[in-house]
């Protein structure tokens, strides 16, 4: 019987070990995930709080106010309004009067062409993330910058509809079919290596 390529064979088990350990790591998550939705169903009913200096996951679908100082600036992407009707929604870049920056969904066009007439002024609204966020690279080695906080306005502005409330069944909780994925893709590995082997003994 031919020795094992030592080469080969360590690249192979450097590989499995990598993708099981993803797998372990989805397995993590998922449950991590699974505390942050439930302590987020809880935030549903919590009386409003002012938007504090720090936004952590704990305080995502919570209720809060703040007061839009200055308007920075706008952003649209695709939105759904309080009804469900799809349309563009409208974003509005703010900083407080303590310079605190942070985002505001103020409603929902099905216009693209329309442009917003609001200046600022108190905010009420269901905290949650800005669109966009951290790749899964920059998660995995610890680069991944906070996401940015935006506040879905219960009151949209003139001219918009108010924008469909955040819902903590919206997060999403994949991480088991991740998971799944790597370990089974580690299966694959060493039987593809193991018939190799044999063809090669042949």
């Amino acid at each position: 019987m031919k020795r094992l390529p030592v080469l080969p064979t360590l690249i192979v088990l450097l590989a499995v070990a990598a993708m099981i350990a993803l797998g372990v790591w989805q397995l993590q998550r998922r449950t991590e995930k699974a505390a942050l939705i439930a302590r987020a169903t809880a935030n549903l009913d919590r009386p409003a709080q002012p938007l504090p200096p720090r936004i952590a996951d704990e305080l995502l679908f919570a209720r809060v106010t703040a007061t839009c100082a200055r308007v920075e600036g706008w952003t649209m992407g695709a939105g759904r309004t309080a009804n469900g009707t799809s349309g563009y929604r409208h974003i509005a870049a703010c900083q407080s009067p303590t310079g605190q920056r942070f985002r505001v969904d103020m409603g929902v066009a099905t216009d693209p062409k329309l442009r917003p007439v609001w200046a600022g002024g108190a905010v009420a609204g269901t905290l949650s993330h800005a669109p966009g966020g951290p790749t899964l690279l920059d998660r995995m080695t610890g680069h991944a910058a906070p996401p940015a906080p935006m506040i879905v306005s219960d009151v949209a502005a003139p001219g918009l509809s108010p924008s469909q409330r955040p819902d903590p069944a919206s997060l999403p909780d994949n991480h088991l079919g991740y998971a799944l994925q790597w370990f089974g893709f580690a299966l694959a590995a060493v039987i593809i290596y193991l018939l190799a082997l044999r063809r090669r003994s042949r």
